[in-house]
């Protein structure tokens, strides 16, 4: 990450990438995490065109300019781990804000020049995700010491992670008032604060109801809940490092060795609903995915599993 704070100020194009990050915000009103990881990339790409290519207008950036940038952050490991550059994910987010902040300059005649135009990320490759089974999610909810004092949140929390396939942000931002308990439902509010409805199922709703009247009150007595579900010690809004940290200790009670995070959790949501039947569109619905595209990686799971075990156990494989 770039500290250099007087060479952005006097850097003109990095003037242009905050106008853009105030529209992300406040006009297209993307998430914290969205807008953090486009700083990032904008504030590493304005003060390489303009330290390192002495580029101060936006017009004479060309799209050998770009591909330079990205080369030289490949080569120098620069991102927030070489590894993860190596990731054509990442790739693919750091050619869409260098593309969407062209784009945005070129709708508001700053400029008629698009050097992002023709340029074409390298082709995207999915990660098979991983997932656990049934009974691996039953032993880490079960892992939860009863004897300890917010025993019943942290199961609620791990419960309604698996039930409702909600990503770690989404659960942490839950108000009392996104519960319809009557109806075994809950309100979320995911990227761009798009709002869907999710159902959570029976044995959630049970934790969830226990944690609600057993422990949730004295909590919220701190004076610091403002109608979050899930309250930390002091009465206040958990982290998503908290999140992370209550699923960790379990996984390694209930001696599971694989690496688990919550989204690992939302896989095996995806996962187990298409196995017993869900349609896709159901289950792009209830992750939230915009893209179907996203939500067909977990039809690819089965077959690779498949093969796994063919590879194992026949003779001629």
């Amino acid at each position: 990450m770039i500290n250099e704070p007087a060479i952005e100020r006097n850097n003109p194009l990095w003037e242009l990438a905050t106008e853009y990050l105030s529209h992300l915000q406040f006009e297209r009103r993307l998430s914290n995490n969205t807008l953090y990881a486009y700083n990032l990339d904008l504030k590493k790409y304005t003060h390489f065109l303009f330290s390192e290519l002495h580029l101060t207008s936006i017009n004479s950036i060309k799209a050998s300019h770009i591909e330079n940038f990205v080369k030289d952050l490949n080569n120098a490991g620069t991102m927030d781990t070489k590894s993860d550059f190596k990731k054509s994910s990442t790739i693919h987010r750091l050619f869409s804000t260098i593309r969407g902040f062209h784009q945005y300059l070129c709708q508001l005649k700053i400029t008629k020049n698009d050097p992002s135009e023709l340029l074409m990320p390298p082709r995207l490759t999915r990660k098979i995700p991983t997932t656990l089974l049934v009974e691996e999610v039953d032993k880490i909810i079960q892992a939860v010491d009863l004897t300890k004092k917010y025993a019943l949140r942290d199961q609620a929390i791990l419960s309604l992670l698996y039930a409702s396939g909600i990503r770690v942000t989404e659960l942490v931002d839950l108000k009392l008032k996104n519960l319809m308990m009557d109806d075994g439902l809950i309100r979320v509010f995911g990227k761009g604060r798009k709002e869907r409805i999710v159902p959570i199922g029976k044995i959630a709703l049970s934790f969830l109801t226990l944690y609600l009247k057993e422990l949730r009150p004295s909590n919220s007595r701190k004076g610091k809940s403002q109608g979050i579900l899930f309250l930390n010690h002091r009465g206040g809004k958990l982290t998503r490092m908290s999140i992370w940290n209550i699923l960790h200790e379990n996984t390694l009670r209930a001696g599971i060795t694989k690496k688990v995070s919550p989204h690992v959790l939302r896989h095996s949501f995806a996962t187990h609903l298409l196995e017993g039947g869900a349609d896709l569109r159901s289950v792009q619905e209830m992750l939230g995915h915009s893209d179907i595209t996203t939500t067909q990686i977990y039809t690819n799971i089965d077959k690779i599993y498949l093969k796994e075990i063919h590879k194992e156990f026949h003779p001629r494989s």
